[in-house]
């Protein structure tokens, strides 16, 4: 199989990953639940691991990184640990479902008010409209980092200094971008950095989490064990320990750790590189081909490595059903649970098929899947 979904999950991890998870499961007893050697092993992996997400994501403390199951999870915790009714939040027609829902059930459940900054037909934004759309109640700019449709990426650095213009807080969706592009909390003026580990870091699934400023205080979204503080009626509120309840995902994370030691060895702008390149391969292989629709904007200098197209007026999931089928190509059809950049595409009934890029890819991989979509479209 030629495996072109990495947007979704990587499928190719670094070797290491694998081996570290196998000794996990034979090594890691329960973090911060003993002194013993197994309780000690999994707290060493974990704390290990939140170090190099810090050092990754330039977050001034590796105790202010918090995990969780996945940048869906981290998510619903920002922004229903730091929400409140009144509130004014600006978003955009980039986002994820893991952005837009926890957004929606907050402004029917706490009268949050909501604005978005819209995307025109290429998948651009504007980015002064992010100034234009602040009012005085603006608690929250809330954005993804990158595009998970078209691989678009916005300016971190002028939308991260707008919010702070204004006292609002900055939260990122960095769940496309991080490992692959370089996030910089500090420079970029991020509150809030929410990552995921199964895609761009390469790690296993059910792995992710957040990255939080010093000062920046949320409430925890669900409350239990955590090994400290038995007889508290409440949650711990030292971080992470506020916001990580019962057991962590510890085999995981050992393998995530494992993968950041790779993407930390290699180095982001590398792998960025890398990616860039199978992306253009690919792209400039289709895009000339009659009756292929390509979306976004391919002249940026940075982007993520992700070409969306259509095929005519076929169905989206028909054609991604005929690569897998036909060529053992796997690809993402359909909405790819991005509705509002679909409508301002105008793909909202067609879907798109989306084909993402790893360091692990060929070009070999590249020119195969050019052809397939060139015996398609002459089909």
């Amino acid at each position: 199989m030629i495996y072109l979904d990495n947007a979704a999950t990587t499928l190719v991890k670094p070797p290491q990953v694998i081996d570290a998870v196998v000794r996990a499961m034979t090594s890691m007893g329960n973090a911060a639940r003993g002194a013993h050697t197994g309780a000690l092993e999994a707290s060493r992996t974990i704390y290990g691991a939140r170090v190099k997400l810090a050092e990754l994501f330039c977050c001034p403390r590796p105790d202010h990184v918090v995990f969780a199951a996945n940048a869906t999870e981290a998510l619903n915790m920002a922004l229903s640990g730091l929400l409140n009714p009144g509130d004014h939040v600006i978003s955009t027609d980039w986002e994820h479902n893991s952005v837009l829902r926890p957004l929606y059930r907050l402004e029917a459940e706490r009268g949050i008010a909501l604005s978005f900054v819209p995307a025109d037909r290429l998948g651009r934004l504007d980015d002064s409209m992010f100034e234009t759309l602040m009012r005085p109640s603006t608690k929250a700019v809330v954005c993804a980092h990158a595009s998970n449709l078209t691989g678009n990426v916005l300016d971190l650095r002028r939308v991260g200094e707008t919010a702070r213009r204004h006292g609002a807080l900055f939260l990122v969706d960095a769940a496309q971008t991080a490992g692959s592009l370089p996030v910089d909390m500090e420079a970029m003026d991020i509150d809030v950095l929410c990552f995921t580990g199964h895609k761009g870091l390469m790690g296993p699934q059910g792995t992710g989490g957040l990255c939080i400023r010093p000062g920046v205080e949320l409430r925890p979204w669900k409350v239990g064990g955590s090994g400290v503080h038995s007889y508290d009626r409440n949650q711990p509120q030292s971080y992470p320990t506020r916001l990580e309840a019962g057991t962590l995902n510890g085999h995981g994370i050992a393998g995530l750790s494992a993968a950041l030691d790779f993407i930390l060895e290699t180095g982001v702008e590398a792998i960025e590189q890398r990616e860039r390149q199978l992306m253009e391969r690919f792209y400039s292989g289709v895009a000339a081909i009659d009756g292929v629709s390509v979306y976004g904007e391919f002249s940026q200098k940075r982007r993520a490595a992700i070409v969306a197209l259509n095929l005519r007026d076929w169905d989206s999931a028909a054609v991604s059903d005929e690569l897998s089928q036909t060529y053992s190509i796997a690809t993402r059809p359909g909405a790819h649970c991005a509705p509002r950049m679909h409508r301002a595409l105008g793909t909202e009934d067609q879907g798109a098929v989306r084909f993402s890029f790893s360091w692990f890819n060929t070009e070999e991989e590249i020119d195969a899947a050019v052809r397939a979509v060139q015996t398609l479209a002459e089909e």
